[in-house]
This record gives C-alpha cells, structure tokens and sequence, in this order.
C-alpha cells in the first residue's frame, strides 16, 4: 500500500489568482465501475498554473496503472464565478507520470488551456472600436482522401466517431474492432483486449488519436504517419457498406503504421504492411501496462500439448491470444497450414462426443464459435501455432 500527491498542470494567460479547477483522476474496471484516486472542485492554482498536489488513499496499484484525468476550469470576476469549459478536458497518463509531475503534455493543446484577448474598447459613446482576432484551429488529423472533410461518407466525421467509440465503450452486442479490408489481425487483438478490460482507456485512446492524431497507452505511443492519416482507397462497398470503420481505421491501422519504418499503411490494402509478428504483439501488450505469463506461440504448430496448456489459463480468466491459419475458421476457404492470423479466446477449446472442436473467440468483429463445422483436433492441430497469455488489463 502507498499514498502518492498527484498534480498537473494547464495553459493560460489568466492571471492564476482569478483561475479555479475541478479535477478528478480515475479509472474504470471492465464492467465500468469507477474507481477514483481524486475528486476535488474548484481550487485555486499555483503561481506557475499547476494544481496542487493532492494526496490519494492508500492504494495497492503499479505505477503502471493508467488513469484518466477530467479538468474543469473556472473563472473569477468581481461578481461571479462561471465555469469556462463546459466540456471536461479529459487526458490519460499512468499513476508514474501523475505521481512525478509527469502528466502534462509538451504541446501545448494536449493540454487543459484558457485563454482571453488582450486589450480595452473604446465604449460606444467613444464611437466605439472593431477589432479583428485570428483563430486558430488546426486540421483535423485523419482525413480520407476519397472522402474529404464534407464530404456525406467522410468516415472520419465526429459525430459518426463519437457514436463509434459509444458503441464500443458501453459493450454493445458486436461491437468490436474490425479490421475487414485491412490487413491488421494483431491490433485488432490488442485492441479488442482493451475495449474488454478498460473501456475507458480504449475511449480516451481513440478520442486522442481523432483529436490530435497521436495517443499514448500506457508506454505505449501510438502515432501513424501522414500517409496513414491521409489514406487513399474505398471505404465503402458498391452497396454502401463499409468495408472498414474510420475508428477502426484510426485505432487498427494507426497502432501497425506506428511500427513501421520502411512500409505505409496507407491505403486499405495493405497486406504486407499489416503483418504482425508475435514480437511486436507482445511488445504492444506490454507497453500498455499487460503482464506475460505464458507463451508456446511459433511459427510451428505447438500440438494437442499446446492447447492444453491453454486451456488451462483460458479456464481462469486469462487473456490467450493465439496465432493460427484462418483456414481454421469458417468465414476463409484457405486450405493452407501456415500462421497467417491472431485470435483472442472466449472460453477453452473443446472437442464433443463425435471428435469435432469448438472454440468461442473473437475474430473479425465478432465473438462467438468460429472453429470450422465438424472438424477433429488434427485438422485444428495442423493450423494452430499457440500464443501469448497475458493478465488482464487494470
């Protein structure tokens, strides 16, 4: 158990003295239930527009743990005290970064900020003055080239974003990553695992991603390249349906473009592109705050041995994600016995009275049996590679 004094800090050219602030530091468990470090309203800031450091509890949390930070401000007039962002800025950081005065962002729009004009009017009986002020707001990160700001199917508009990212945070039925027309398996597992044990912390993420087109979980930093936030292709089928989400597009391919140096994911057929190896998945895993307990993944099949040992951590809640062969599952026709795809387990692996396996997992966007219909264990074995097997996220 530890207290820790968590602080951060805003931006503004209001004096600090006629500047107040609510900020409360929290996170969510899988079902959403909120567990909150700090709750404190309308305090005055330190001459240096940072809060004071507050105390938390005694708490039994790695410093690795995220959090995420609401801010609101306020300011003082002669008469009154009004709240000046009505929507909270609203931030992640680890409990590291709160604890060493770490949770401020060097770009100065990452950041809570307040600021007013300069200058007096003349009054009217004067004959009154026009002056001119420049605002300032930056391009919106993600723009398809297809689909331009405006334009009716821009896949990257806020409002259909925002509905998205609801969808996702309140579990609704199937609505899960999806990587569909682009080749991104692996960050469709990772951030499925996400969405499941921190709702919150997959919300934030993609907010930041639409926002500023960067974010950071945990250690890791997700922040694609131009080409990625400018893709080119068809984002929708003849019939109008889309062939992949801009969230999606925003969270999946924007976390395998970060990784690459040499190739884009720029379009949205990107198959080579889009290859993750297990290296890399654990290493997002970890970044973001996972803990590696078991791994027999490979790139040979790891046999009926292999399941076992995974069902056994599948039995207790473990997260299992595993490589295989999409031949295994019934939405490919492949008939090959290479790995060529990431799958996170539901529930163990089983095999009924006639021989045949099943296994709930989430693939695709969707969660529910995806095994092949009246295939035995050899046909599983031949295309099963094993995997990693994580603690979920707190």
């Amino acid at each position: 158990m530890a207290v820790y004094h968590l602080s951060t800090r805003i931006n503004s050219n209001v004096p600090t003295d006629c500047l107040l602030y609510d900020l409360c530091i929290y996170r969510m468990d899988s079902e959403r239930n909120k567990y909150t470090l700090i709750d404190v309203k309308q305090h005055p800031f330190q001459s240096n527009y940072e809060t004071h450091s507050h105390m938390t509890g005694n708490i039994n949390e790695p410093l690795s743990t995220i959090y995420i930070m609401e801010v609101r401000l306020y300011r003082k007039t002669m008469l009154h005290t009004h709240c000046v962002t009505p929507v909270p800025f609203t931030k992640m950081y680890t409990l590291e970064e709160f604890a060493s005065g770490n949770a401020r962002s060097p770009v100065k729009r990452e950041n809570p900020c307040y600021f007013e004009s300069k200058g007096t009017m003349k009054p009217e009986s004067q004959g009154g003055e026009t002056k001119l002020i420049q605002i300032t707001v930056p391009e919106r990160p993600f723009i398809a080239k297809e689909y331009p700001i405006g334009d009716p199917l821009d896949p990257f508009e806020n409002v259909i974003i925002e509905h998205q990212i609801n969808q996702r945070y309140n579990h609704c039925p199937d609505a899960f990553p999806d990587q569909n027309a682009a080749s991104a398996c692996g960050p469709a597992a990772f951030f499925y695992c996400v969405q499941i044990d921190r709702p919150d912390v997959y919300a934030q993420a993609a907010r930041e991603l639409w926002r500023y087109g960067k974010t950071k979980i945990g250690a890791l930093t997700i922040s694609p390249g131009e080409g990625c936030k400018h893709p080119s292709g068809f984002f929708y089928t003849k019939n109008g349906r889309p062939r992949i989400l801009g969230l999606d597009w925003m969270t999946l391919a924007g976390l395998r473009d970060s990784e690459n140096t040499v190739l884009s994911f720029d379009t949205l057929d990107s198959p080579v592109a889009g290859i993750t190896m297990w290296q890399t998945l654990t290493e997002w895993f970890e970044k973001a705050g996972y803990e590696k307990v078991f791994s027999n993944v490979g790139p040979v099949q790891a046999g009926i041995r292999g399941i076992r040992d995974l069902n056994e951590y599948a039995k207790n809640g473990y997260k299992v994600i595993t490589l295989i062969n999409d031949g295994l599952l019934g939405r490919s026709d492949s008939n090959l016995t290479v790995p060529t795809h990431w799958v996170v387990w539901e529930s163990p692996a089983t095999q009924d009275p006639n021989g045949y396996m099943h296994l709930n997992l989430f693939s695709w966007g969707n969660v529910y049996d995806q095994i092949k219909h009246k295939k035995d264990i050899s046909f599983f074995v031949s295309r099963f590679f094993g995997g990693m097997v994580f603690k979920p996220l707190k």
